[in-house]
């Protein structure tokens, strides 16, 4: 069989201009990226997904790559980014799809799973599992202290982390996904593995602690890292940054579905290594999906793999994708 011809255009949907990536024909599956990627972190399942059998659509989210970024912050909540998807797949001509995410990709991805079951037949989600609201709003769970605050509030000022990140987009990029990735080393709960997802100095910023590498990770060719940085050089990092200073209001929206269960098949992945694994209390989390995802289907932990999993191990997660996307089928 030929390899599929993967297309890159940008299409206007009711609700955003969107740059998409996609191939081959058959089932809609939809792949949403984390943070700081873009739509090419799915190159290799968008490419292992059409040869299977399916029509493979990876979108920049709003505020990414060529997708157009809205200016206001509030514009950035999880029911924006499902509002997004569904406008896709209407102007795709798609009444269904298997929704999945990765990081951010993977929170839209459960979000998406709960509020429209109708138009999502069944979600695979990496790296975030599903979890139930919290009794308070995120912002009043997340560790700070005088000298430093965890990551997701360093985030919440606007411009704060711009300044940082867009200094050196490169080395800002560079930085990041080395020190999540598999090739970071080892971690447990309580290490002192640098951990780009952890503490943040108030004075020195998130970059400071990490390591410059040497080299790129070898899962990660240098045309897609420089693919990646020309990305984040157009776009800035204010798209990405607004999605986590919505937290709170995305735990305001989401009252109407505490206790809500997900209604569809699910199967979710992490990397071994992935440092989100090192945040107290994620094993439990996980263990305790099956009471919120009846149908999870198969719960993953890749050995020595990170976070960015379908970049580091993109042979094995296509291969689990398209298993549970054939049980689907039958």
């Amino acid at each position: 069989m030929n390899e599929p011809i993967m297309n890159e255009t940008v299409i206007e949907t009711r609700t955003i201009r969107t740059g998409i990536l996609e191939a081959g024909s058959g089932p809609l599956v939809l792949l949403c990226h984390g943070f700081p990627e873009s739509k090419h972190a799915w190159r290799h399942q968008v490419a292992a997904l059409a040869k299977a059998g399916y029509r493979t659509v990876a979108p920049d989210l709003r505020g990414y790559g060529k997708t157009a970024a809205p200016e206001r912050v509030d514009q950035y909540t999880v029911f924006h980014a499902v509002g997004d998807l569904i406008a896709l797949m209407d102007a795709l001509g798609e009444d269904k799809a298997v929704i999945a995410g990765h990081d951010w990709g993977a929170t839209i991805a459960w979000q998406a799973a709960l509020l429209r079951p109708d138009r999502f037949k069944a979600v695979i989600a990496l790296s975030v599992p599903m979890m139930g609201l919290p009794p308070v709003p995120p912002s009043k769970i997340f560790p700070q202290n005088d000298g430093a605050l965890f990551y997701t509030l360093y985030f919440q000022e606007p411009g704060l982390a711009e300044a940082e990140f867009e200094r050196d987009p490169a080395l800002t990029l560079r930085k990041i996904l080395h020190a999540a990735s598999g090739e970071a080393g080892p971690r447990k709960p309580g290490d002192a593995t640098p951990n780009p997802f952890s503490m943040v100095s108030r004075n020195a910023g998130l970059l400071a602690a990490l390591p410059d590498p040497t080299e790129l990770p070898a899962w990660l060719p240098s045309a897609d890292f420089e693919r990646l940085v020309s990305d984040f050089k157009a776009s800035g990092f204010t798209g990405g940054l607004n999605y986590y200073r919505n937290l709170d209001r995305n735990w305001e929206l989401q009252q109407a579905n505490a206790g809500q269960r997900v209604a569809i098949p699910a199967l979710f992945m992490t990397g071994e290594r992935d440092p989100g694994l090192a945040i107290p209390g994620m094993a439990e989390i996980i263990a305790a999906m099956p009471a919120l995802v009846p149908q999870l289907r198969g719960s993953h932990i890749l050995p020595e793999a990170g976070h960015w999993l379908q970049q580091e191990r993109p042979a094995e997660v296509s291969e689990r994708m398209i298993a549970f996307l054939k049980q689907l089928d039958v």
